[in-house]
């Protein structure tokens, strides 16, 4: 009796581990988790991934800087002008990532720059007419992440119904 429960309760471990999901906390959908992937070299390749599926990228935190605007017009200006930069980047494939955070504190945003460098990202930070303004002052630092990333751009274009981005 205690061998066929044993064989049974193994049985449910083995059905378990390979039926796993995962909650999406935003709709609670449930997502099969794949044991096995089918590795695609060639993609891999064409992404620069590493044999872990990462690559090198800079990051850059988007501080406020020391020059206010309060005019609004020019504040508007100066915004159009650093989102038509981001959008620039973004075609050239240089930025691959940006989005302000919604906390409205010093800390303003984020830019994943799909360079290998803080000397090439500084160059592409200086395009930036906010940073040129002093509204914003980037950090930046070396970072470590899935190659897959590249691939957002194209696939934000297919879900942005206004068009206004990258």
């Amino acid at each position: 009796m205690k061998s066929i429960f044993f064989i049974f309760f193994v049985l449910f471990i083995a059905f378990s581990c390979n039926n796993r999901e995962v909650t999406n906390n935003h709709n609670k959908a449930k997502i099969p988790l794949k044991d096995s992937a089918i590795y695609n070299a060639s993609l891999a390749r064409r992404l620069g991934a590493d044999e872990y599926g990462m690559r090198r990228y800079v990051m850059a935190f988007l501080r406020a800087g020391k020059v206010k605007i309060t005019d609004s017009t020019q504040k508007a200006t100066l915004q159009m002008r650093h989102m038509e930069n981001i959008n620039k980047l973004a075609k050239a494939g240089k930025l691959i990532v940006a989005g302000p955070f919604l906390d409205n504190k010093e800390m303003r945003g984020i830019f994943i720059f799909n360079v290998e460098s803080i000397e090439e990202a500084k160059k592409l930070t200086a395009t930036d007419p906010a940073v040129q303004a002093g509204t914003l002052e980037m950090e930046l630092h070396p970072w470590y992440g899935s190659a897959a990333l590249i691939e957002t751009t194209k696939m934000h274009k297919s879900i942005d119904k206004k068009a206004n981005s990258f």
